[in-house]
Parts: structure tokens; C-alpha cells; sequence
């Protein structure tokens, strides 16, 4: 079969897999947003569905002034004697934990913290230890990838925390995962940064702490030296292996905007390579080392069909599922049904870098498509943001005049906010479209009065490479007043994506 990377589009950065019960589970980095670490499921890793999110309470995850570097990093999912363990780091909160559930589409536990410090940790379990890694600084002060035994059950430290791999050569090591295949344990990590320059190496031993050895073909995978290619950044990868034997690597990937303009606007997302051992005990990833946007592979029956969600509605999206929000809501403000959604304005303004604004999120998937929704508003102003973060946002909204209405297009780049377009009318509702393409936005409204161009905005401005962060384009529904209005309305959704 053939089948087309990312396998999950859109902003779902550092993914980690796991095996259990003849399915496969994955979960992703969350950053600002709630709930967090989104949770996958899929019986043939081409087609995924969200099946939720981990961290699904505040007392799990308290986000209250997290900007928009703090928050979730790099998840990483184990299935062990019938239980499943999610470990992650809370930037700018308690630091490393993990919770655990023993029903994957149920709740999960309260976070139990690991006393060891860095980010991106990782677990491996062998003959009843419990291995904790992360990358850091070891209780001697040594940086690299640095790993402890805890107590699965308290996440109490047994063991003293030790460097034990410092990885090829390559800056920004991160992203450990250790397995064991055969009579040998691997260690692989990323490097590079999660830029161009990202790559996954991995080094091999003869006990969990090493000493490793490395590939000397490393990296094992890497699209840095692709000019003139759209799918760029591979790296942060984890192993899974199938039911027939075959190993995998899912990592993560971005698709620049043109194989010649290097920015990126829907975040780090999913892709998946095969992976090929030797009988030297050495392995290789991808096509040559390299990940393709087109995979064929006879490791996977002809029978499965790679699908795509191409149309996002109110009636096949759920909130807490599609729909998050920027850190901690209040969900009073909230009420959801299949055909609208009413949102309750609150004074908080999208510029806002620790609390909640009223707004709903759904991310950016495809480059090419429309956004569409009529929104109906009593004061203040709502409508549609294409949101990086707080200072990078583009707005079309319909706003409450001392005599009248308007619909208004914003742009708000770095800091310097600008009202270009204003169009007048006398109803307090509008419907508003956004058509995406890949180096632009192009705004439009229906009115009273007619249909009205608004002009365009270049989606390089939304970029991860202008906009810095390690997000992706989120469409976010907003509502905002200074007064205690009543709910604005939001209707007529619908994402139509193009591929």
C-alpha cells in the first residue's frame, strides 16, 4: 500500500507510541492549551483518531499564566503489566511527572513527580525497574541524557540520577527513548534542534546504562540536506514494533509552505517510516535514511486505506477533543451543541499572555481550503483569529459601533496591531470567510448590504519562523467585551480543506 506523510496533520508535535490490546496509542506535546497531551488510537498506524486528551483536569494541568513556550512538553506513552503510563514535563509548572490509567479511554491519576530534573523524559521497565531518563544535568552536575530508577508507584528516586549517553556530536540533544531488541538496548535521541537542522541518532549497548556505542552511519534519519523540499525538521522519533514483527518510527516533521519558502505555519506534525534492521545489529529509517511525503511499503495490507478528515463542522468536531482551549477556561462561559456554539465574551483580549480568553480552538490542518461562520453578537466584538500566539494573530471579526456595526480585519505582527479593512453595516450579524492557501489569507464578509472583499494577509507572518514558539496556526471562535453581554452566537461552521 502507499500511504502519505504527515500520517496526523497539523500542530501535534514530539509524538510517542505504544502497543496494547492489538492497537496502537499515541500522544503528542500540548504547550499552552487545555486539555493536554492529546491521545490517538489506530489499529493499522496510517489512519489515527483522537480519542481525547491525558490531562484533562486543572489540578492535572494548571496552565494559569504558562506563555506560550511554558506548558506541556514531549510526552512519552508506555503500556506496562496492563496499565499505561504517560510521562511529560510541565514547563513553568511542578517540572517532570507522569500519570497513569488502566483504561485508556477513562481518567488518568493525579501527576506523581519524578526528582529529576530536564525535559522530554522518557520510561523503560525490565525485570521489575523502572527506568526514568531525561535530558539534563545528572546529580554530579554532568549534562546529557541522564537516568535514574524510581519507584513506579511513589516516583521516588532509587537509584542516583546518571549521564549516560551525550549523544553524536549534534546540538540540542533530546528526545531519549531506550528499547531493547534481541540481547541489545538502544538508546535514541534527537538533535539538531527541532528546526532544519533536526535529526534522530541512536547508539547501541549491552545494559540500560551502556556504555553506547554509536551508529557510525548516524544520523539515522534526517531531512536537513533536502533543498527544495517540503517536508523538512524530521526528528524526535519513537520505535514501536508491529504484530508481524516489523519496526516503526513515528516523529515528527513540518511542511514548509513552498519547497522554496522556508517557513512553516502548521506546527510540528506526525509522520511515520519504516524501520529496517541488520544482521550486524545496526539499523536503518525512512528512504535512505530520509522521510518522504509518499511511503510505499508491503509491511502493511493493501486492504487499508489511508483517510482524511477534510471537513470540520460543529457536528463532527467535540470540544475537548478537536476544540481546546488557550490555558485554563472557564466553562461557564461555554455551550456547545451540533449545529452553533454560544460563547459568553469576557474582557480578556487574544493579546493576553496569561489567563484565558472566551475562545474556542481547533488547529490548522491543511494549507489549502475556506473557513466559514456567521456570527451573531450583541456588544463588543467576535469572530474568527488565525492565532499563533499572542502577539501574532490575524482577526476578522464583526464589532458593536456607538451607532451601528462593522466587520473589521486586524492584524497583529510582533507587537504592531493594524485595523486595515472596515466595512460598515447595520445588522449584528455577519457571515465571515477566511480562504487559506499556502502564502496567504484572504479575508471576506456577507453583510446586510452585500458580499465584501477584505484583502489579504501572508501566512509567512504566522510562521514558526517569524512568530518563534513551538506551535502551530490555531483557528480560534473569540468573543470579547468590556460588559456583561449577552452570549455571541457562532453558526454555519465549517473547515473545507483542499489537499
Amino acid at each position: 500500500m502507499k500511504y502519505t506523510n504527515p500520517i496526523i496533520p497539523g500542530f501535534y508535535p514530539d509524538p510517542s507510541i505504544c502497543k496494547a490490546n492489538g492497537k496502537y496509542y499515541m500522544v503528542c506535546s500540548s504547550f499552552q492549551y487545555y486539555p493536554g497531551v492529546p491521545l490517538f488510537e489506530s489499529e493499522d498506524l496510517i489512519n489515527w483518531i483522537q480519542i481525547g486528551h491525558v490531562l484533562t483536569r486543572e489540578s492535572q494541568l494548571p496552565l494559569q499564566n504558562q506563555g506560550v513556550n511554558g506548558g506541556i512538553y514531549a510526552p512519552t506513552i508506555r503500556y506496562h503489566n496492563g496499565r499505561f503510563y504517560m510521562v511529560t514535563t510541565h514547563v513553568g509548572g511542578i517540572g517532570n511527572f507522569y500519570v497513569w490509567t488502566d483504561n485508556i479511554h477513562s481518567e488518568w491519576s493525579e501527576p506523581i513527580f519524578v526528582e529529576q530534573g530536564g525535559i522530554d523524559p522518557s520510561l523503560y521497565f525490565e525485570d521489575g525497574k523502572t527506568y526514568f531518563m531525561s535530558n539534563g544535568d545528572d546529580d554530579d552536575g554532568i549534562s546529557g541524557i541522564t537516568q535514574c530508577e524510581i519507584d513506579i508507584d511513589t516516583g521516588r528516586k532509587l537509584t542516583p540520577s546518571k549521564c549516560i549517553y551525550n549523544g553524536s556530536g549534534g546540538r540540542y540533544i533530546e528526545s531519549p527513548h531506550l528499547y531493547k531488541f534481541g540481547n541489545t538496548y538502544y538508546i535514541m535521541v534527537a538533535e539538531g534542534g527541532t528546526e532544519y537542522g533536526h535529526m534522530v541518532v541512536y547508539a547501541k549497548g549491552n545494559t540500560p546504562y551502556g556504555p553506547f556505542e554509536n551508529d557510525p552511519k548516524n544520523p539515522v534519519l534526517t531531512n536537513r540536506n533536502l533543498g527544495g523540499y517540503v517536508l523538512q525538521g524530521c526528528g524526535h522519533g519513537d520505535l514501536i514494533e508491529d504484530d508481524n514483527g516489523n519496526v516503526w518510527m513515528v516523529h515528527l516533521a513540518f511542511r514548509q509552505i513552498d519547497r522554496w519558502l522556508p517557513f512553516h505555519i502548521t506546527g510540528r506534525e506526525v509522520c511515520l517510516v519504516p524501520v529496517t534492521f541488520h544482521t550486524d545489529g545496526w539499523f536503518e529509517a525512512g528512504i535512505n535514511g530520509t522521510t518522504p511525503t509518499e511511503v510505499k511499503t508491503d509491511r502493511i495490507s493493501g486492504s487499508v486505506v489511508q483517510t482524511r478528515k477534510l471537513t470540520e463542522t460543529f457536528a463532527n468536531t467535540a470540544p475537548g477533543i478537536d476544540w481546546v482551549f488557550i490555558r485554563n477556561p472557564d466553562m461557564s462561559r461555554y455551550k456547545f451543541s451540533s449545529e452553533c456554539v454560544h460563547i459568553h465574551p469576557s474582557p480578556m483580549g487574544l493579546e493576553e499572555a496569561g489567563g484565558s480568553p472566551s475562545g474556542i480552538a481547533i488547529r490548522q490542518r491543511q494549507m489549502n481550503g475556506t473557513i466559514h461562520c456567521t456570527v451573531t453578537l450583541t456588544d463588543g466584538e467576535s469572530g474568527i483569529s488565525l492565532y499563533m500566539n499572542e502577539e501574532h494573530h490575524y482577526d476578522l471579526f464583526i464589532r458593536k459601533t456607538p451607532s451601528a456595526y462593522e466587520v473589521v480585519k486586524r492584524s497583529s505582527i510582533g507587537g504592531v496591531i493594524c485595523e486595515q479593512n472596515r466595512i460598515t453595516t447595520v445588522s449584528s450579524q455577519a457571515d465571515l470567510t477566511i480562504r487559506l492557501t499556502n502564502c496567504d489569507y484572504f479575508f471576506s464578509c456577507k453583510t446586510a448590504e452585500g458580499t465584501h472583499d477584505l484583502g489579504r494577509l501572508q501566512t509567512r507572518y504566522l510562521s514558526s519562523e517569524v512568530a518563534c514558539g513551538f506551535t502551530g496556526v490555531m483557528i480560534v471562535l473569540y468573543a470579547q467585551s468590556d460588559t456583561d453581554t449577552m452570549p455571541t452566537v457562532f453558526s454555519n461552521f465549517a473547515i473545507n480543506y483542499t489537499l
